[in-house]
Formats: structure tokens, C-alpha cells, sequence
């Protein structure tokens, strides 16, 4: 005999809002949504962790080809620097037939001359083969031939040239040239 008391007014009116009876909510959905969420957030952190794992192979990769690379620059500034040692240049320049400079003079800015030069010093050889002028060629004494015999003389040996012009002849109108030019 327990009835509920009935409800009069406003009362009444939000009664009506509310069920009657108090339902049993449906575990089915309840559960799907549960096990979804879960199975979503594994498969999420499954495709993080090969991506972060992918990164580390990717990013370990990268470091062996730092390591090599700056072990090819560190080979390279080695033999720079072995090439551009002083006693490195030197010996090169004397292979090319360099010889080292004389004393230099310096022009100011006003045309004149500060310092006396001088000559570089080198070998009577050295001088003979050095690059000179044409006008300076046809007044030299001529090199000495391979092809000449053991006990002749050079100019004998030497043929034809410029000091083996006529008498007469101006020494300028025998300069040689270069084949090709």
C-alpha cells in the first residue's frame, strides 16, 4: 500500500519530464565504446612507437654518414695542409724550375721607387733556359745540341740559327716562332 503521493502544479509538470520507471541502461554499447577506445589507443601507440623507432634507425643512419664524411674532410685538410706546407711548396717550385725571388722593390703611390731589386739568384744552366725575349734571343749564343758529336763544338752543332746569320744580315730578321702560332 505505498503509493506514491500525487504531484500537484510544477511539480507535476517536471514529473512528466522524468521516466516513469527507472530504466536499466543497455551494456552493450557501453562495452563496444569501451573497447574501441582501447583498441583505438593501442593502435595508436603501436604506429607511434614504429615511427619513433623508424626515426632512430633513420637518425642512426644519418650519424654513420656524418661520421664518414667528416672523416673524408679530415683526410682531405690533412693533404691540403701536407701540399701547402712551406718545405711542400718549395720542393714542387724547384721541380717546376723555380728558384726563389731576389729582393724586391716597391712602388708608392707617387711613382717612386722604394728598395733596390735584384736579380733572382740561379744556376749558369738556369739562365740559359730561362724565357726571354725575342730581341734578346737572336743576340744569345745557341744551346748546345744532343745530336752534336762528343768533342765538337756547340755551334758547329748547333746548325743554322740566329748566330749563324750572314755578316750583313740584321740579327732581328732570324727571330724563331713558335709551330702553331
Amino acid at each position: 500500500m505505498s503509493r506514491k503521493p500525487r504531484l500537484k502544479g510544477r511539480a507535476a509538470r517536471l514529473a512528466r519530464l522524468f521516466p516513469a520507471r527507472p530504466r536499466q541502461a543497455a551494456r552493450t554499447p557501453f562495452v563496444l565504446l569501451v573497447v574501441l577506445l582501447l583498441g583505438g589507443g593501442l593502435i595508436g601507440l603501436l604506429v607511434l612507437n614504429s615511427a619513433l623507432s623508424e626515426g632512430s634507425f633513420e637518425m642512426d643512419d644519418l650519424q654513420k654518414d656524418t661520421k664518414n664524411l667528416t672523416d673524408e674532410e679530415q683526410a682531405l685538410q690533412r693533404d691540403i695542409d701536407s701540399y701547402s706546407a712551406p718545405d711542400a711548396l718549395q720542393r714542387r717550385a724547384r721541380e717546376l724550375g723555380m728558384v726563389p725571388g731576389g729582393d724586391p722593390a716597391f712602388l708608392d703611390p707617387d711613382g717612386t721607387v722604394k728598395g733596390v731589386p735584384s736579380a733572382a739568384p740561379g744556376s749558369p744552366a738556369d739562365t740559359q733556359l730561362a724565357v726571354r725575349p725575342p730581341e734578346a734571343i737572336a743576340t744569345l749564343p745557341p744551346l748546345p745540341s744532343a745530336t752534336a758529336a762528343p768533342g765538337a763544338s756547340p755551334t758547329a752543332a748547333a746548325g743554322p740559327g740566329p748566330a749563324a746569320t750572314a755578316p750583313g744580315a740584321s740579327a732581328t730578321t732570324a727571330i724563331p716562332t713558335t709551330p702553331g702560332r
